[in-house]
């Protein structure tokens, strides 16, 4: 990195953006027809990283959003960068490394979060492919080697949001260190986003590295309690902390202003702390039907969009509508990142009634144009006043 990127002033101070996203990123090879990676005789490339696909969707909605990570000096790695830096990603911050390989993985159909079963995209109804077969090869990327040493906190928390995962912790000792650092409680420090984002072989390979008396559970559990705001999948907290239902979760998780939890295509439920009170608002949001292409990025989709009005200051209901309005433009696309509807479009359909919202249902290609379900809806929505 040169003593000043473009994302810095004159005096070296970090230009303040909406949010960042710090985490790992990789080049995606999904097959080119359906099949075992082993009988699969070429693939498509694409991106995949929970983190940028976050600032992506940000960016895509009209936030200005910077990604913080490393990449190696390799064509993959300048791949990642020139990608998300085109849908309007600040990437300054990004560092290359000339010892370390750019990480990436092999798919088939769609990546399953938890284990060994099929899970429900999150603001969809329940995917029905097969299993996927997921295969990475990150270990020694040069993201697992991040470190409070290379990344400066003042980067890191030179936005008004700073989104985290827990993909991260699970790379290596260096990014523990540094998740803790950057969650750490001190001046200046902006609101803090966590999805825990539980990936069970990622822990599986790290535990073997763990101090005596950590544990991958033991680590996610301090770092969501050291965040304001937490998304969590029903389905990831009972595997990885084996705490069923979000009343159960939110006791678990009492520190964050904010839980979210996620319910696959049920919808989603937030805890919202009530300003000087030890007492939540509990707010449950329906996801709309959804015709789902591939499960893959709807999770990230769906924080970018509850995010996105969190910056907006929209009411916690109407931040949660516009996470499965984000998390359904990803489940109709085979990769990981779907084009959001556009704000005015977005916003039309956040304020449907609740019987209106009950009606949609969206498919392919639904937010360029609105279908024929959503133009009735929007339409029965207006009032028209009396003569």
């Amino acid at each position: 990195m040169s003593p000043l990127s473009s994302a810095e002033t004159a005096d070296g101070v970090a230009v303040a953006v909406d949010v960042v996203c710090l985490g790992e990123s990789m080049v995606t090879f999904v097959p080119s027809r359906p099949g075992r990676l082993a009988d699969v005789p070429s693939f498509a490339r694409g991106i995949g990283g929970a983190e940028s696909n976050v600032a992506c969707g940000l960016a895509r909605a009209g936030h200005s959003a910077r990604w913080i990570s490393r990449v190696g000096t390799d064509g993959f790695g300048e791949h990642l960068v020139r990608e998300i830096a085109a849908t309007g990603v600040d990437t300054a911050y990004v560092q290359r490394d000339p010892g370390r390989p750019t990480g990436i993985y092999f798919r088939t159909a769609g990546e399953r979060a938890v284990g060994s079963e099929p899970v429900d995209g999150d603001g969809g109804d329940a995917a029905s492919e097969p299993l996927a077969e997921v295969l990475y090869y990150r270990a020694g990327s040069a993201a697992a080697a991040m470190s409070p040493a290379l990344i400066p906190r003042e980067r890191a928390w030179s936005g008004r949001v700073l989104h985290l995962t827990g993909i991260t912790p699970a790379l290596s000792g260096d990014c523990r260190a540094l998740m803790r650092e950057l969650t750490a409680r001190a001046p200046g420090r902006p609101l803090v986003s966590f999805d825990l984002n539980y990936r069970v072989s990622l822990w599986q390979r790290e535990e073997e590295v763990l101090a005596d008396g950590e544990s991958g559970p033991a680590v996610l559990l301090d770092l969501a309690r050291r965040c304001d705001l937490v998304f969590v999948g029903e389905d990831e907290a009972e595997a990885v902390w084996g705490v069923r239902g979000p009343e159960a979760l939110r006791a678990a998780l009492p520190e964050p202003e904010v839980l979210v939890v996620k319910q696959g295509g049920a919808g989603a439920t937030a805890y919202a702390r009530r300003p000087g009170e030890d007492a939540d608002d509990v707010t449950f949001e329906p996801a709309p039907h959804v015709d789902v292409v591939a499960p893959v990025g709807a999770g990230d989709a769906f924080a970018a969009g509850f995010l996105s009005g969190t910056l907006r200051g929209l009411p916690v209901a109407e931040r949660l509508r516009h996470g499965h309005l984000m998390a359904a433009a990803a489940l109709t696309v085979p990769g990981d990142l779907g084009t959001p509807p556009s704000r005015e479009h977005a916003d039309r359909l956040v304020a449907l009634d609740a019987t209106r919202w009950g009606t949609l249902r969206f498919g392919p290609g639904w937010t360029d144009l609105p279908s024929p379900a959503e133009k009735w809806a929007e339409t029965a929505a207006v009032e028209v006043p009396d003569s």
